[in-house]
């Protein structure tokens, strides 16, 4: 069975004697380390030094370190638990921002999308629930091409194509689009029309609901 690694920090080192005490991450005692439990070193050891070590019982029963080496300097360990703890919080933050996104959506589409249905149920059309399909799918499309667009330099696409997409059906689309991909979002007489769209959407088919439910 390979013997168990541990991980610690020099606290104490006297040069000149060869030895020096290591505080483990995990545990209270402090280790033993001999200039001669140091494997291979390419330097003398220094007090804050990360040192990787093996464990052994001394002729007094203390603990000592065994093939240890020298992983590095505090400094650089608390700098690579930094890079983990932002890849953490990096990642914990893109989840918090994908639930967002998805009820804002369910939010905003929960009369256009009960109204197509219902429309669909009542009379067979499909066309309204297609078209928001569809369209939404085909504006995501046109705002990914056009940041893409606008990154190269090369021409835009016209901001009337976009928003005739949108009062099209595909004002749901181009809302997930403005969210993750940071296009046009920031834009505010852009953002004016849009949010225009949007609303004719919502107040059209509560209406439409209210009219066919409740009368």
């Amino acid at each position: 069975m390979k013997p168990k690694t541990h991980k610690g920090q020099l606290t104490v080192w006297k040069d000149e004697e060869g030895f020096g005490f290591i505080k483990p991450d995990h545990g209270d005692q402090n280790v033993f380390l001999h200039i001669t439990g140091l494997k291979n070193p390419n330097r003398r050891p220094q007090v804050g030094d990360i040192i990787r070590y093996q464990l052994t019982i001394g002729k007094k029963g203390k603990l000592r370190a065994s093939h240890a080496v020298i992983e590095g300097t505090a400094s650089q360990h608390s700098s690579k638990q930094l890079a983990k703890t932002s890849v953490k919080r990096n990642r914990s933050k893109k989840r918090t921002q994908s639930s967002s996104l998805v009820w804002e959506v369910l939010f905003l589409s929960l009369f256009p999308i009960s109204g197509s249905v219902h429309l669909a149920s009542i009379t067979s059309n499909l066309i309204p629930l297609l078209l928001y399909l569809i369209m939404s799918g085909l504006t995501f499309v046109l705002y990914a091409h056009d940041k893409s667009r606008a990154r190269t330099g090369e021409s835009r696409i016209p901001e009337k194509t976009l928003h005739l997409c949108e009062l099209a059906g595909g004002w749901l689309g181009a809302f997930i689009a403005q969210r993750t991909l940071r296009h046009k979002s920031s834009k505010n007489s852009y953002q004016v029309v849009f949010w225009a769209i949007v609303a004719f959407h919502i107040m059209f088919w509560s209406a439409w609901l209210f009219k066919h439910l409740f009368n």
